[in-house]
């Protein structure tokens, strides 16, 4: 961030009566003017800490760990030469680029409440949380992953296709309807809403640009119709996360006191005083999470985790009924493509996931989703495995970006130089002895695709729009 911003006046004094006395004003403004530490979050769908910390290492990264997330670090390169979203550890799904501040969000989600079998993202694009809920749940139950801007919808799902989700199910509403749609469905529910995004000052010059009172009370009764959706879609019993970006207490502290103000008892505030060491210097008296930039050197962030106790009368709304154009799969159809899977690229079906079917078209879904595809249109759910065709199945990137592991027998190591080429979309001939059928490309033993062996050379399966042609990694 330059240091010679300049802050709206009006938004001075409105920060003034929002700062707690303990805290600043002139800390406050030197902490936006200073640049965001980068920092980043390993997918443990794909990588474990301890193994990720080895790659880093020896690519002469330093990792700091943000003390509120497990898996989140902030990082500093030696070579910055090379954007981290072109290393080949990013684009092989095994980190999330993600601002600290944002990884609290979802470790309030999972703070006491770790089997959650049934999770609802509100508003989810581009992917760094729902990746990280994922993550959390092991890729277990189902994760409706829901965004309200279509032309986002693809960015989220390339997201997680790149970091190995298959539990998630993909929606593209306004995210106001789920509490008539579905009420009391959901475990959890993760509501980061949209905001006026004072907190991210410190990486957007242009975040004041259309700053005003009148936008933030504007906003704020968006919110406040999101969180009530929230509860209602959410079971007697269950945690919502409420998060912001953003630092005035009217789409804060005032949106979750709305929601206690409608339903009364039935709404309990968690406090996150304990939630990681020292979180209290950031706690307000109800036990929110204020986050201002100065305290922990990060974006300014909001989040409040609530409890259900009790059921508020919820009621599900009429809806048409809608065609659904899949069809579960028989138990021969199901055995015959997991023997064709396990046959051809040493890949297992997993238990959590069930075979459904749409003309050619071979679909892993969610076994948790089944009780509620009638009651909702949904984009794209868990993933696409193969087309048939009169030989057998043709299966598809996602598959092995999803399942394979880089030990499977059928893997084929490619060097540097041959990598580059296949993120380019070009075949490659690699110097080995040449194997029948399908396999698993790896590169520094991440699956980083599907290829066939044609002749001498591997026939590139990446999806279009994944080919990447500038600045990619060195090594």
């Amino acid at each position: 961030m330059h240091p010679n911003i300049v802050f709206p006046e009006l938004f001075l004094k409105h920060m003034e009566h929002t700062l707690p006395s303990h805290l600043s004003m002139n800390d406050f403004i030197e902490a936006c003017k200073r640049p965001l530490r980068r920092s980043i979050r390993v997918n443990t769908l794909k990588i474990s800490v301890d193994d990720f910390k080895v790659r880093a290492a020896e690519k002469g990264w330093t990792l700091s760990p943000v003390p509120w997330c497990e898996t989140g670090f902030w990082i500093e390169e030696t070579d910055s030469s090379v954007p981290l979203g072109n290393t080949a550890e990013h684009m092989s799904g095994l980190f999330y680029i993600q601002e600290a501040s944002s990884m609290l969000p979802v470790t309030a989600l999972f703070d006491e409440d770790r089997e959650l079998s049934r999770v609802l993202d509100m508003a989810a694009a581009p992917g760094s949380k729902t990746t990280q809920i994922a993550a959390a749940m092991e890729n277990r139950g189902v994760l409706v992953a829901n965004e309200y801007s279509a032309s986002r919808v693809k960015v989220l799902h390339a997201n997680l296709l790149r970091c190995g989700v298959y539990n998630s199910a993909l929606t593209n509403f306004d995210a106001r309807v789920f509490g008539g749609w579905l009420p009391e469905t959901f475990d959890a529910i993760l509501l980061d809403a949209p905001c006026s995004g004072e907190g991210t000052i410190r990486k957007d010059a242009d975040a004041f640009a259309n700053w005003s009172l009148e936008s933030i009370n504007d906003i704020a009764n968006t919110q406040k119709d999101l969180i009530e959706s929230a509860f209602h879609a959410l079971k007697p019993g269950g945690i919502i996360v409420y998060s912001t970006c953003t630092l005035s207490r009217e789409e804060n502290q005032d949106v979750c006191h709305h929601i206690k103000s409608l339903f009364g008892d039935a709404v309990a505030f968690e406090p996150l005083n304990q939630l990681f060491e020292n979180a209290g210097d950031a706690c307000t008296e109800e036990g929110f999470l204020h986050v201002f930039p100065q305290i922990f050197d990060s974006e300014g962030f909001f989040v409040a985790r609530i409890r259900k106790t009790q059921s508020v009368g919820s009621e599900m709304v009429k809806k048409r009924p809608r065609n659904f154009p899949f069809q579960k799969a028989s138990t021969k159809d199901v055995d015959a493509a997991a023997k064709a899977l396990k046959d051809s690229l040493q890949l297992t079906i997993p238990k959590s996931s069930n075979i459904w079917l749409r003309d050619k078209e071979v679909w892993m879904f969610p076994e948790a989703i089944e009780d509620i595809l009638p009651e909702i249109k949904f984009d794209r759910i868990g993933l696409k495995l193969a087309e048939t065709h009169k030989n057998g199945y043709r299966w598809q990137h996602e598959t092995v970006m999803a399942l394979a592991t880089g030990k499977e027998a059928n893997c084929v190591e490619l060097s540097v130089d041959d990598a580059k080429e296949w993120y380019m979309g070009r075949d490659v001939r690699p110097e080995i002895t040449p194997i029948k059928g399908e396999i698993i490309i790896c590169y520094r033993q991440q699956p980083i695709g599907i290829g066939k062996w044609v002749g001498n050379r591997i026939k590139n399966g990446l999806p279009r729009e994944l080919v990447r042609d500038v600045n990619l990694f060195l090594a």
